[in-house]
């Protein structure tokens, strides 16, 4: 009964992902993103470490061999590190900066002509998607504010998501980036699983059928947001090398989050406005 009360006196509840998402805009224009190797440009190096080191005294190590202090070992334990240099290296320079201390495992350098290519591909492959999004759901309900209802909520998970990356300092790279494609994906499938039941289906008020959207529609979420947590926890403190994954799975988790509060807050507050407003 409370949770019904709450949706009739709806329209507040529309300003908060709303408010949400201008602080998320703040964020991203004050802090910016960070970039990963392959956007930036850089080296990046695995290592099988043969002599117990920790991170700093690693990171000096490198620093010192290849005369630069943009080293950062993004993940070590007793027995692997993960390394990454802001500029190209040569794999022979670097091999002799570890000394014995380390065997490399993969290397890698990307230049600055490739990563920007990357970041323009990138910018692309975001604009295409929402795009293509945004003309599907045009075609699927044919009516304005309902489909605008869909792809502001898609804009608003984003927003939030790389608001979220921004504060939580977690890199735009090509992982991350397929993580935020993910969202659209995610977001346009429970916005259209409510505006489905809303507008399509005639049984029971709007209340009704929002609430049994919503057990559906939360139950899904609960269940995706469970398992990147999962996902995040395994890498964080048993795979630590693996840290793409854990980026991946926090990026999953602001996002999915984010789409709990524009598709049941936001994206109902204007279906039920714009039924009522209808039936007036």
């Amino acid at each position: 009964m409370e949770l019904k009360k709450i949706m009739e006196s709806y329209k507040p509840l529309i300003a908060i992902p709303v408010i949400i998402t201008i602080i998320a805009v703040a964020i991203l224009a004050i802090n910016g993103l960070d970039r990963g190797i392959d956007l930036e440009g850089g080296t990046t190096a695995d290592l099988k470490l043969q002599k117990s080191i920790d991170e700093s005294q690693l990171e000096s190590l490198i620093s010192e061999g290849i005369g630069s202090s943009e080293v950062d070992v993004k993940s070590i334990n007793s027995t692997n590190a993960n390394v990454e240099i802001g500029g190209e290296v040569n794999v022979i320079t670097f091999k002799s900066t570890l000394n014995g201390t380390a065997d490399i495992l993969s290397f890698r350098t990307i230049g600055p002509v490739l990563s920007a290519a990357a970041l323009t591909q990138v910018y692309w492959a975001i604009a295409i998607a929402f795009l293509f999004m945004s003309i599907t759901v045009f075609i699927i309900f044919r009516n304005f504010v309902p489909s605008m209802a869909v792809i502001l909520a898609a804009l608003s998970d984003i927003l939030i998501a790389a608001g979220g990356m921004s504060l939580f300092g977690i890199p735009l790279s090509i992982a991350s980036v397929g993580a935020l494609l993910l969202l659209i994906g995610y977001s346009v499938d429970t916005d259209i699983l409510l505006t489905t039941r809303l507008l399509k289906r005639r049984e029971g008020t709007i209340t009704e059928r929002a609430l049994e959207s919503m057990k559906t529609g939360l139950t899904m979420s609960a269940a995706a947001i469970g398992a990147m947590a999962a996902l995040y926890i395994v890498t964080v403190f048993f795979i630590p090398s693996a840290s793409t994954l854990a980026e991946i799975a926090a990026v999953l988790i602001i996002g999915l989050i984010a789409d709990i509060l524009a598709t049941w807050l936001m994206n109902l507050g204007i279906l039920r406005w714009y039924l009522e407003r209808g039936r007036r």
